[in-house]
C-alpha cells in the first residue's frame, strides 16, 4: 500500500482499508456452431468472467500493473470457443478458470458463471440439419471457481416451469385469526424451479464427470421426483426432489432448490349456476410462496449460497 493511501491527504492515518475485490466482464454471449458435414450442432452461451488476487494497488493508487483489461477476458472467451470448443458449459468454464490463474501471476482466483440456453433441432425435408428452434424459459447454469489448487463447480438449472394437476394436498396448517385459505384435499401444484447442484469434483487428480450425461440425468431425476411424489406440501416436494438426485448421482454431494409456489384457486362459477369440478383455475402470479431449501449427502457440508439470486 502506498503511502498516500495509507494516509490519505491530511497526512493522518485513514480508518479504512480495502476488503474483498473482483473485476472482470460479464454476460459475454457466445455461439458456436460445430458444422459435421451437413449437420450442425449448437452451443449458445453467456458467460461472465470475474478475476481477483493482487489487485491493491489499481483501489489505493491507481496503477494498472497487475490489471488485464476487461476487454481481454472477453477477447479470451470467443478465442477458447475456437481454439478449444464448447463440449459443455462446465468443461468450457474450466479451460477458461485454468488460463487466467495460471496465466496471469497477480490473478489468485478465476470465477466463471456461465447460462446456458438451449435449441432442439427442426427435421425438416431436404438435405442437412442445420435449422433449429430455441427451447422454452428454461436456462441451464453453471459457476466455476479456481484458486490454482481446487475447483468448486456448482451447476443447476432456472425458470423450469412444472405442474401436478392432482396428487397434492394442502391442510393440517396452523390458523390463526388471519388465516382465510380453505384446505385443499385435490389441488394444482406447480412451480417454476431454480435448482443448484454442487459436485464433489475438486481436483485434478479425480475424474472429472462427465458434464453432459449429469446433467440430464440430475434433471430427469428431479423431474421424475416432482412427478411422482404424492404432495402434502411442496416442502415435501422439495425434499424427495433433492434426495432423489444424492441418491443416483454419487457425483453430487449438495442441492439446494428455490420453489416459488404457482398458485393455481378454483374460480367460483356459482353465481353462473356452474359446478366447478377442479376445472377451472385462475393462475396467480403475485404474490406466491417462496419455497426454499438444502439437501446433503451424509457427511458433506453446505457450501451453496441460501441466496441463488447471488449464484
Amino acid at each position: 500500500m502506498t503511502d498516500a493511501a495509507k494516509t490519505g491527504s491530511t497526512g493522518r492515518a485513514r480508518p479504512v482499508f480495502l476488503g474483498q475485490n473482483q473485476y472482470g466482464k460479464a454476460e459475454n454471449r457466445v455461439v458456436r456452431v460445430t458444422r459435421d458435414g451437413a449437420t450442425h450442432h449448437i452451443k449458445d452461451l453467456n458467460v461472465s468472467v470475474s478475476l481477483s488476487g493482487d489487485m491493491d494497488e489499481v483501489h489505493l493508487s491507481g496503477s494498472n500493473a497487475n490489471v488485464l483489461p476487461t476487454d481481454t477476458t472477453k477477447n479470451t472467451v470467443y478465442a477458447f470457443a475456437k481454439e478449444h470448443g464448447i463440449d459443455s458449459a462446465e468443461q468450457f468454464g474450466i479451460h477458461l478458470a485454468r488460463h487466467f490463474v495460471t496465466s496471469q501471476e497477480p490473478i489468485r482466483t478465476a470465477r466463471i458463471r456461465i447460462e446456458e440456453y438451449s435449441w432442439d433441432r427442426i427435421e425438416a425435408a431436404g438435405e442437412g440439419e442445420h435449422s433449429f428452434v430455441r427451447q422454452g424459459q428454461e436456462t441451464r447454469l453453471t459457476q466455476i471457481t479456481y484458486d490454482g489448487s481446487s475447483w468448486e463447480v456448482v451447476s443447476g438449472l432456472k425458470d423450469l416451469v412444472v405442474m401436478n394437476t392432482t396428487d397434492s394436498e394442502f391442510w393440517g396448517y396452523v390458523k390463526d385469526k388471519y388465516t382465510t385459505l380453505p384446505e385443499a384435499y385435490d389441488r394444482v401444484l406447480a412451480t417454476q424451479v431454480s435448482a443448484r447442484w454442487r459436485f464433489n469434483w475438486s481436483d485434478d487428480a479425480q475424474e472429472t464427470p462427465d458434464w453432459e450425461e449429469s446433467y440430464a440425468g440430475t434433471r430427469g431425476h428431479l423431474l421424475s421426483a416432482f412427478a411422482e411424489t404424492y404432495s402434502l406440501s411442496l416442502q415435501q416436494t422439495l425434499f424427495q426432489m433433492g434426495a432423489r438426485i444424492i441418491e443416483h448421482r454419487d457425483e453430487i454431494d449438495e442441492v439446494r432448490f428455490a420453489l416459488p409456489n404457482k398458485h393455481h384457486f378454483l374460480v367460483d362459477l356459482k353465481p353462473f349456476g356452474l359446478k366447478n369440478d377442479n376445472e377451472v383455475y385462475f393462475a396467480a402470479d403475485r404474490p406466491y410462496g417462496l419455497i426454499e431449501g438444502t439437501i446433503l449427502r451424509d457427511g458433506a457440508e453446505a457450501r451453496i449460497p441460501a441466496d441463488l439470486t447471488n449464484l
